[in-house]
């Protein structure tokens, strides 16, 4: 099949690229443009790696394509930072010791972006719920819930 153009805007820069149809937004984002914090992972949706924001919702990387995202802003990890200036959650995931092997992190730091985001203080059973789709086989996840809770809190704090 003839490849097909797509235009999105990736954490603030608008890209324009050529996929294939059934090319997934994973695929486009790592090889297409060279952003690799998303990871693949299982490639069937169950592990949560390939964690991305389109439009500020979650999305699994491995199984959205490339096709429905025109004209969306898709976020990854890597547009998190302010230049040298870390985003409240990597702080607190660093602080926390929310990353051991650090191959969840990109997919978690997405879903708990999403999260602060429609609701700025989330409780601990709404933070559980909102990583629930990512799988992290280090951590035992109680640092990355505390990670999420504290930047809530540190966000929290900025505002007032």
């Amino acid at each position: 099949m003839a490849r097909m153009p797509v235009q999105f805007r990736l954490n603030g820069s608008d890209r324009a690229v050529f996929v294939e149809p059934a090319e997934t937004l994973l695929g486009t984002i790592r090889r297409g443009l060279g952003d690799f914090a998303p990871k693949f992972g299982c490639g069937q949706g169950t592990c949560g790696v390939c964690t991305v924001l389109v439009d500020g919702e979650p999305r699994l990387g491995c199984l959205t394509l490339s096709v429905t995202c025109e004209g969306r802003s898709i976020e990854t990890a890597s547009g998190l930072a302010d230049g040298p200036t870390l985003h409240p959650l990597q702080a607190a995931f660093m602080e926390h010791f929310a990353a051991q092997c650090g191959f969840c992190t990109p997919g978690m730091l997405m879903a708990a972006k999403a999260l602060l985001d429609r609701n700025p203080d989330p409780t601990r059973v709404e933070v559980v719920e909102a990583i629930a789709g990512n799988v992290c086989r280090c951590t035992g996840y109680e640092p990355i819930i505390n990670a999420i809770l504290a930047a809530a809190q540190q966000r929290g704090a900025r505002r007032a």
